[in-house]
């Protein structure tokens, strides 16, 4: 339904945004604002503002901004029109009426959602009775027992040529709401419909309201002409607009901040058993335009976790080319590749949800899966191999409708090239092994490498700075814990960022855990902290940490008589590096596993990139670690 610019306006009027967020906020007057902690992160000092005279909220901590139907639709997981019937409701304004034609059209998809559900349930009820045993026993071998068969409404279709017909003829429908609900196979040359789903295993497809409009099967029959069948198009199924298990991973995918898209029912229901509530995927089809957007609406990056396979593989590139034109600033993909030959199904009973968590952690990115789509499988020993590639890339980044991000994508892509091409490379043949060679990395620098391990370089990057030789200390770390001492305000509104950062030094790991576990009281100012470390036996430690962040060049902004929001800025950036330099030396492990495995430019290429920009990441904290040097020169935003 459409909904008259008036008819909004109405429902603002009569409903001040401080009343519908107090709904979910606990919010406290702030001059002529309201202000509380975001209900979209975790936080112990509000940054979450709401201005009635403007119908506005704002949070700062997460960037979202919008009037009281985005409120409603960002914490609930809504969808418009449900967010205006919700509001409508709270504010007293009755719904429009719809005229005679929409009010028929309406009453029509209410009969054939009450068909759906009935045969839902007929399908249920086959599942548990004797003829269902064969169904159950493929569920269980995939590890779906009745838990989650009865979780996931799953059922089995009878192999009898007429037993929905005649079951539902039996409750009173009638042949042609059947076939417009897609249960009955009609047309010329079959004198009688009949069932369109016989001898298979019954997933029902959700709306996003929970309501059953469709179904997939699949065969038990192993010589089935169709593994998998899906409804055909109805006046509720439309397959290129909806994703299996959407209503069910709305909310988690929202509370989360990620969405992960595989290919099949049996991974979406596995990877939902083991814990991976936020899971959704295309029903039979490629991702398409519609699936983008309803994914991006529940996450700015959802992660496309594809079979380890060349049909895997191929999923992901036709991806790439739906969600081209369609990317932007905040909404982009990523790509989890899982071990060749495993589907999410496999990679879950083998190692359960740790094994699919590092293969989400590695995800790539949108850049890095659209180079390999270009360069996958080829040699570039020549110069119209080299054209080529660059072309195809050239024309692939100018479908990009987002202008700025079409910009960034082509200086990226020329970094790429350099490195991936390397200085006078074409003109070298392949070394024989144990000769050395030169190569240059993205900006030019050369380096040697040995032998068939095809470039890759001698020593990665540290993980981050090191404070002096004998110390061997990680720098970020100890000014990190160096701020939290000195302002245990900070230490308390990051708690949850600090309690699950993963630190490289172990003894200032013991010390993180110790900082994170002490008495509320103790954040009351750093005498009371330092007390709480001494009864815990960390004093030395304590006098240890401090001592190095005293050689810091911007110690004094550490330190407890600094101002607050000094201390902050320094600590936000410090952690935004540390967070990106754990996320790069992850990929720069495993761009060498996959170098050591594959000798390949493009994988050689990969290696350069990560170690360039972690070598940016190392300017970008020499930046920081001269904050302060220079009275009031800021540290620079990253």
């Amino acid at each position: 339904m459409k909904f008259s610019p008036a008819f909004l306006d109405e429902i603002r009027a009569r409903l001040p945004v401080s009343e519908v967020v107090a709904r979910r906020v606990k919010l406290r007057k702030q001059g002529r604002e309201w202000a509380g902690l975001s209900p979209f992160n975790a936080e112990k000092t509000p940054s979450f503002f709401v201005n009635d005279q403007k119908g506005f909220f704002h949070d700062f901590s997460s960037g979202k901004h919008g009037d009281i139907f985005s409120f409603v639709i960002e914490t609930e997981g809504l969808t418009f029109p449900d967010a205006v019937e919700r509001l409508a409701t709270m504010a007293g304004v009755p719904m429009p009426q719809q005229s005679g034609a929409e009010a028929e059209q309406e009453k029509k998809r209410s009969s054939l959602i009450d068909v759906l559900a009935m045969a839902a349930r007929l399908f249920e009820g086959n599942l548990q009775q004797p003829i269902g045993a064969k169904a159950r026993g493929y569920l269980s071998d995939r590890g779906l027992g009745p838990a989650a068969q009865q979780r996931f409404s799953l059922g089995f279709s009878s192999p009898e040529r007429f037993a929905l017909r005649d079951a539902l003829a039996a409750e009173g429908v009638g042949a042609e709401q059947m076939i417009e609900a897609g249960l009955l196979v009609h047309g010329e040359g079959i004198a009688v419909p009949y069932d369109r789903f016989r001898d298979r295993v019954m997933f029902p497809i959700h709306d996003r309201a929970g309501r059953v409009i469709a179904f997939g099967g699949r065969a038990m029959e192993p010589g089935a002409k169709a593994k998998y069948l899906n409804s055909p198009e109805t006046p509720l199924f439309h397959k290129g607009a909806l994703l299996f298990n959407h209503h069910r991973a709305r909310k988690a995918a929202h509370e989360r901040g990620e969405i992960i898209v595989v290919e099949g029912y049996i991974d979406t229901i596995t990877m939902s058993e083991a814990g991976f509530a936020n899971v959704v995927a295309p029903l039979g089809t490629a991702l398409t335009p519609d699936q983008c957007a309803l994914i991006w609406a529940m996450a700015p990056e959802p992660i496309l976790c594809f079979d380890g396979d060349n049909a895997g593989r191929k999923a992901a590139f036709r991806a790439i080319e739906t969600a081209l034109p369609l990317i932007g600033a905040g909404k982009s993909l990523r790509f989890a590749l899982l071990p060749e030959g495993q589907d999410p199904d496999d990679l879950i009973r083998a190692g359960g949800a740790p094994a699919m968590n590092e293969v989400l952690k590695t995800a790539r990115s949108f850049a890095d899966m659209l180079f390999q789509r270009e360069s996958d499988g080829q040699e570039f020993h020549t110069p119209e191999s080299r054209a080529a590639l660059e072309r195809r890339l050239t024309d692939a980044v100018s479908l990009i409708g987002d202008e700025i991000l079409r910009r960034h994508y082509q200086a990226h892509l020329r970094r790429r090239l350099t490195a991936f091409f390397g200085e006078e490379r074409s003109v070298r043949p392949r070394p024989e092994s144990g000769q050395r060679f030169l190569r240059s990395d993205r900006r030019g620098r050369p380096f040697a490498s040995h032998g068939p391990r095809v470039g890759l370089a001698e020593a990665p990057l540290p993980a981050q700075s090191r404070l002096g030789r004998k110390a061997r200390e990680p720098a970020r770390e100890v000014m990190i814990l160096a701020i939290a001492l000195g302002h245990p305000s900070l230490l308390e509104a990051h708690w949850e960022e600090l309690a699950a950062l993963d630190f490289a030094g172990k003894k200032l790991a013991s010390f993180r855990d110790a900082l994170i576990a002490a008495p509320a009281e103790a954040m009351q100012s750093p005498e009371a902290l330092a007390e709480a470390l001494s009864a815990a036996g960390q004093a030395e430690e304590r006098a240890r940490i401090l001592a190095l962040a005293a050689r810091m060049p911007n110690w004094w902004c550490l330190r407890a008589d600094a101002a607050p929001s000094d201390a902050e800025h320094v600590l936000r950036q410090t952690l935004a590096l540390h967070r990106r330099a754990g996320a790069l030396n992850r990929e720069l492990k495993l761009a060498e596993r996959s170098l050591a495995a594959e000798p390949n430019d493009q994988n050689f290429a990969r290696l350069l990139d990560i170690k360039a920009d972690l070598a940016d990441l190392a300017h970008a904290e020499a930046a920081i670690d001269g904050f302060g040097e220079h009275s009031g020169r800021p540290a620079p935003s990253l």
